[in-house]
């Protein structure tokens, strides 16, 4: 079952989504080339203490870093360490969540280090097109394969592949909640749509093939040809009047009919 939050829940998440974002604006300042991606960490659990909530990810499964930081063709759970610096060229996804007052909020982004080639560029700009073509079909009455396969088109039609083994959620209350949300698949199916749902809608895309592969570290997830990977979410939630972005306090206002958080 699928569950529904209350006007004052979705409130609190957006509250939440704010001091993530925030957060991550200042992780993103520090990516520079010579950083450690432990620099990086620490910087964004110190802010999420000070504002009163607690990192998602430190302690999930056993996992001990606040940030996942995934470089070049690291698709998703890169763990921190003082040994990787950030190189000229690189593209690093850095995947962040917190817990307050009882609610989870939870993105990504990936973002170049330094200067890049036009084409890395060009990979980094579809993929994030993706999240939103898919943030775009959240809309009451819609189905969850609608925003699967608006996800999956986007990424596709320009030649790039979604991760098939790993997928958006549920979040709330828990930090992954149903529904499964796979970022490929047809429209037209899976569950309808209600307001009171919150997804994180987090696509995955490869420049290459869709196959990845789990380092021996048990997290770290890899393309398996070596091609680059970037990962864009967002919390966003259903209403009335469409989707309603948790995440985000100012890029919003240039999504067209995406409803500002």
């Amino acid at each position: 079952m699928i569950p529904l939050k209350s006007q004052h829940e979705i409130e609190i998440m957006q509250v939440n989504g704010g001091i993530l974002s925030d957060v991550l604006e200042g992780v993103k300042l520090l990516a520079k080339p010579g950083a450690s991606t432990l620099e990086l960490d620490q910087f964004a659990e110190d802010g999420i203490r000070r504002a009163g909530a607690v990192p998602a990810f430190k302690g999930y499964r056993g996992y001990k870093a606040t940030l996942c930081c995934s470089i070049n063709s690291e698709v998703v759970h890169g763990i921190p360490s003082s040994k990787r610096k950030l190189l000229e060229g690189d593209i690093i996804s850095l995947d962040i969540g917190l817990k307050k007052d009882g609610l989870f909020a939870d993105m990504a982004v990936t973002i170049p280090i330094g200067q890049v080639k036009s084409e890395v560029r060009n990979f980094l700009d579809v993929a994030e097109q993706s999240l939103w073509a898919g943030i775009r079909q959240v809309v009451p009455g819609n189905r969850l394969g609608d925003i699967s396969n608006a996800v999956q088109r986007q990424a596709e039609r320009h030649g790039y592949s979604v991760v098939r083994d790993y997928v958006g959620h549920g979040v709330g209350r828990q930090l992954h909640e149903e529904p499964v949300l796979p970022n490929f698949g047809p429209a037209k199916t899976g569950p309808r749509l209600e307001v009171g749902m919150v997804l994180a809608i987090e696509p995955m895309v490869n420049m290459g093939g869709y196959a990845v592969r789990v380092l021996d570290d048990g997290w770290t997830v890899v393309t398996v040809d070596g091609s680059l990977s970037a990962h864009f979410e967002h919390s966003v939630a259903v209403t009335e009047r469409g989707p309603m972005v948790l995440t985000n306090r100012s890029e919003v206002t240039n999504k067209g009919d995406v409803l500002p958080a």
